[in-house]
């Protein structure tokens, strides 16, 4: 047997059939990005669009349609109109000051502590699919049990730093409950950090008591455990579900990533570096709400982005333009000094197909050229969303994990003793046996398990395997293999009582028939 570079033990045709095998299922730290950054834009440009950004929050507005936002941007000096919140630049520079540029995640598992921001950037998986792919490739709603194995793939694929929250939509719960058992799930199946929801404002606060009983109220004082999600309404619009949900993060100290909802030529200008502008606009006018919430809280340039074909109206993944905006998102971020979130091998075909592979890899490629810190949507992502793919999300994985050796830079540490081996071998020779190469090729070049590089020969012999299938029984193996990181027995006995309580408070009545 030997070991590649994301940990997992490569094994003879035999050895997988095993029932119980050893896989090092240890997670990547932090990533630490080397490479030079991509950066279109000049300084000039950088102010422009920032000009552009703050004459919008100045002269249009931001519409919050919430009144506890309203008489808090009034106290805080801001000029309201109605639901429209004028924000002078000057008071939007002074808030975002306050916003943490770097945390460090903690996660019940110590190991699994991430840095985060500057140069550091973790790999979450997909969330929000109404339907998944499943481990026959079959396209079906999802269960509660299904959730469960994407939770158990997550802990155990080194490239994945988070369990996430709600991958994909159990339909055999409540509409109405369903945030507390997809909470639970992230946090009894993986040690690894996770993110709450915020689908209102009293799921978030549940989510957050969940995050207390299994930290401790204190410790969520003063350690980032959770990260909460809120979407804008392009354009220049935050609704009272968001900022409810958003106030609950904040009070409770957890970040929360501020994402513009961006369909490109639908609810932004038919322009990138406008679109850019209007996005910015939007994402700084809920960083700055943040810091009204709580000065000094943790917060995360956000945005979703996708562009809209005018031929159907529909969004697209891996366009050209979809890799500039994270450019220069990545560089307004860095302008003003705070963590920001993209997303990440999104792809918008039907099955785990050529056009999946290559969407995924045009935007996992920008991203990671781009400098994001909160790579979202990084395994799984398929059909626009609609659904998450089984196969596609180990596939995804380990596509992060080569992305994050790339990101890693050039390994110079033994580029002496290998050049020596040239004289050694002389021309026409080969370094298969030489000692150098024997010491090092474990680690030298990154072995893809899911990348067939053999004969066609060999291929056809093993059964002509494509690569949906060979993801599939990755995954039938590793579903195998997993063990429960198990919660304290009192810390999951105060869990289940929690959720059977909120339970017997929340009606439940009609909610699987509801429309989510």
């Amino acid at each position: 047997m030997s070991v590649d570079a994301v940990g997992t033990v490569r094994r003879g045709r035999g050895a997988r059939k095993a029932t119980r095998q050893t896989r090092d299922i240890t997670m990547l730290p932090a990533l630490k990005c080397k490479l030079p950054l991509t950066e279109p834009m000049s300084p000039e440009q950088v102010e422009k669009i920032d000009a552009a950004s703050m004459d919008i929050l100045e002269n249009v507005g931001v519409v919050f349609r919430d009144p506890i936002a309203l008489e808090d941007w009034t106290r805080a000096g801001a000029k309201v109109v109605g639901e429209t919140v004028y924000l002078d630049r000057a008071m939007v520079l002074e808030l975002i000051a306050t916003i943490p540029e770097t945390f460090t995640y903690h996660a019940r598992n110590p190991a699994n502590n991430l840095p985060f921001g500057a140069d550091h950037s973790i790999f979450v998986p997909m969330t929000g699919a109404p339907y998944l792919r499943d481990l026959d490739d079959l396209r079906r709603n999802p269960t509660l049990d299904d959730l469960a194995n994407f939770h158990k793939l997550s802990h155990m694929l080194p490239a994945m730093h988070s369990s996430a929250h709600h991958i994909v939509e159990p339909y055999d719960h409540p509409i109405s409950q369903r945030h507390l058992r997809i909470t639970y799930s992230s946090m009894k199946h993986s040690d690894k950090t996770f993110m709450g929801m915020t689908t209102s404002p009293k799921n978030a606060e549940d989510v957050l008591d969940m995050a207390a009983i299994l930290f401790g109220e204190e410790f969520l004082e003063t350690h980032p455990v959770i990260t909460g999600n809120c979407n804008g309404n392009s354009p220049l619009v935050w609704d009272e579900t968001m900022l409810g949900a958003m106030r609950a993060f904040c009070r409770r100290n957890q970040p929360v990533l501020c994402s513009p909802f961006v369909l490109g030529g639908a609810n932004t200008p038919a322009s990138t570096p406008a679109t850019v502008a209007q996005l910015n606009a939007e994402a700084l006018s809920a960083l700055a709400y943040t810091q009204v919430i709580r000065k000094g809280c943790p917060a995360i340039y956000g945005h979703y982005l996708s562009t809209v074909s005018m031929k159907s109206g529909a969004p697209m993944a891996g366009t050209p333009e979809i890799s500039l905006m994270n450019f220069m998102i990545g560089q307004m971020a860095r302008h003003y000094g705070v963590p920001w979130r993209t997303s990440n091998t999104l792809g918008g075909a039907k099955t785990f197909d050529a056009q999946a592979g290559y969407e995924s890899a045009m935007t996992l490629n920008a991203v990671m050229m781009a400098g994001a810190n909160y790579i979202w949507h990084s395994a799984g992502w398929n059909e626009a969303g609609m659904h998450c793919s089984t196969a596609k999300f180990i596939v995804d994985a380990e596509m992060c994990a080569m992305a994050y050796r790339m990101a890693q830079g050039i390994n110079w540490d033994d580029f002496d003793d290998a050049i020596a081996a040239v004289p050694d071998v002389g021309p026409g020779g080969h370094y298969l046996g030489h000692p150098h190469t024997l010491e090092h090729f474990q680690k030298a070049f990154f072995m893809p398990e899911m990348f067939d590089n053999n004969s066609i020969e060999q291929w056809q012999a093993e059964g002509a395997i494509e690569i949906t299938e060979r993801a599939l029984i990755q995954a039938r193996a590793m579903l195998n293999e997993y063990e429960e990181p198990k919660l304290d027995e009192g810390v999951n006995e105060a869990l289940l009582d929690y959720i059977a309580r909120r339970e017997r408070e929340i009606p439940a009545a009609d909610a699987l028939n509801q429309e989510h």
